[in-house]
């Protein structure tokens, strides 16, 4: 059987809706390491948080999912991916 290698992608995601509760930037953190995802530039508002995740793709896509299940304390409306802004 052959394996496709796994590539490290980065990604900018934007998470719309009720996003007002302190405990979403700590989740979004933590869920983000435990899927082994690097994740900078956290941006918030009440109805809006954007970040950097860099990782493999298949996880970014857990990530979103994630997201959008959310904690309780939220509602989430939509996450989008885009692609992140080259550093130079």
């Amino acid at each position: 059987m052959t394996t496709t290698p796994l590539s490290n992608r980065r990604r900018r995601l934007t998470i719309q809706g009720n996003l007002a509760s302190p405990s979403f930037l700590p989740w979004v953190e933590r869920h983000s390491a435990r899927l082994g995802l690097f994740c900078e530039n956290l941006q918030a508002e009440e109805t809006q948080v954007s970040f950097e995740v860099e990782g493999q793709e298949e996880l970014i896509d857990a990530l979103e999912v994630g997201c959008l299940l959310g904690p309780i304390d939220v509602w989430v409306e939509s996450v989008e991916q885009h692609p992140a802004p080259s550093a130079s």
